[in-house]
């Protein structure tokens, strides 16, 4: 069996009734925090030019574009909505050894093509479970990002695979879907390495409107490479090399983390012992002499300065991706949300100064520790008088051994959203995603123009 015909296979098999109620509750967890984070993402720039460029080739549209009460195809929908979910840089990530992807990539295109085909809340949930369950058993078992290829390139394999399940294709259409997204849309990692600019925060859009693009065709009778992972210079042979999947109805989605920080996935256990001692020292940063981190291989790498210089920062896709400026604004204002990444915000003098007396470093036993579970990190304030504080994490609030559940995410929610809807409006949303069951799709997108 190809394993192109082994994940269509699991689409077309998982339905809402295989789901445990744990999964169900979990995947609603993960719909609302998405649906969250995409609000006030809205009235950032590149989201907006993302807008204009929809709406400038479409007019008109059987799906909703959120927050714009505008409708268009769901190929456009999903590129729109799923650049309001992840521009922000505070969706969920999944944790594997080689590879971090962020799983609510998923969200807005199989929330898109749902919509398109009117389906039910319970076939929305089934979508969204193999959605999150391949992104994981790929990035667990194929990391790509050490062959030179970005973690979205996972993403189109499984949004097709999601879109596909709510479109209710056929073995051999979900199987070309499949085939066509992984065979003509591998994103390359210079994405996050050097200079990062803007097109960090929309890889995953793009992703999302070609899976869904993908699945339309299949739909249609476009086929794909039946062998497209197997195959001479196929995925396996290019991308990630030989592999094999073990997939389960959803339980993927446990693995899951939620972020509390506005901050790169690996810098959560930084940011948040930092911030716990800012606090409990009473440190007065003007007196700070350096500040030294410790962490795993990744967090070096992707924002500690191994993939590029994380010391000159000048616009927020560079500032969500640095350890030195992540740390330093968190121990000046205790805290990391949406207003450290105001422009005027990361070009303070206060900021730029101290962000230049971060030192990051790896620890292999961190790294060792990284790989069966954790999310460590050693972080040391030095003083000007000589004194060093220090503080030790092993994970933080939001990591699956510490998940945050519907108290915290609403609060989340309340505070991401406050400048931009009512409570009311809040309340109406987390209403209906809850029980989610019982409404259609559009329902939901009705609540979301």
């Amino acid at each position: 069996m190809t394993t192109a015909l082994e994940l269509a296979e699991f689409v077309q098999e998982t339905d809402y009734d295989n789901l445990s109620p744990d999964v169900r509750d979990a995947l609603k967890r993960r719909l609302f925090d998405a649906v969250g984070i995409a609000i006030p993402a809205e009235v950032a720039g590149p989201p907006q030019a993302v807008f204009r460029t929809v709406t400038a080739l479409e007019n008109d549209g059987p799906c909703t574009l959120w927050g714009r009460d505008q409708r268009v195809s769901p190929v456009g929908a999903a590129m729109h909505n799923t650049a309001l979910v992840r521009y922000l840089d505070y969706m969920d990530s999944f944790l594997a050894p080689g590879e971090t992807p962020h799983p609510s990539d998923n969200v807005a295109a199989v929330v898109a093509a749902a919509e398109f085909a009117d389906r039910s809340g319970t076939d929305l949930l089934a979508g969204l479970a193999v959605a999150y369950e391949i992104q994981a058993e790929l990035a667990w078992n194929a990391p790509v990002r050490e062959r030179g290829f970005d973690h979205v390139t996972h993403t189109v394999v499984s949004a097709a695979a999601g879109a596909s399940k709510v479109l209710e294709l056929d073995l051999e259409e979900i199987r070309s879907a499949i085939a066509i997204a992984a065979t003509g849309h591998n994103a390359l990692r210079v994405t996050r390495t050097g200079e990062i600019n803007e097109w960090k925060g929309l890889a995953s859009a793009n992703a999302a409107r070609n899976a869904v693009y993908a699945a339309m065709l299949a739909k249609h009778g476009v086929a794909g490479p039946r062998n497209v992972f197997e195959g001479q210079k196929g995925w396996q042979d290019v991308i990630s090399g030989p592999f094999e999947v073990e997939l389960t109805p959803g339980e993927r989605v446990h693995d899951v983390m939620t972020k509390r920080y506005v901050a790169e996935t690996y810098a959560q256990s930084a940011v948040e012992g930092v911030v716990e001692l800012a606090e409990r020292e009473e440190l007065d940063p003007a007196k700070v002499a350096g500040i030294k981190l410790e962490t795993f291989g990744g967090a070096k790498l992707i924002i500690g300065g191994g993939e590029g210089n994380r010391y000159e920062v000048a616009n927020r896709a560079q500032a969500d991706h640095s350890l030195p400026y992540m740390l330093a604004v968190a121990l000046l204002d205790r805290d990391l949300s949406l207003a450290q990444y105001d422009p005027d915000r990361i070009r303070r003098n206060d900021v730029q100064q101290l962000l230049r007396i971060v030192d990051v470093s790896e620890d292999p036993d961190l790294t060792e520790r990284f790989e069966n579970g954790e999310m460590p990190a050693v972080i040391d304030v030095t003083m000007d008088d000589g004194t060093t504080y220090r503080v030790e994490k092993d994970a933080f609030r939001g990591h699956p051994t510490d998940p945050i559940g519907w108290d915290g995410l609403t609060e989340k929610f309340e505070t991401v959203t406050d400048e931009f809807i009512d409570a009311e409006r809040r309340d109406d949303i987390q209403a209906l995603i809850r029980s989610i069951e019982d409404h259609r799709v559009t329902d939901l997108t009705a609540l979301l123009a």
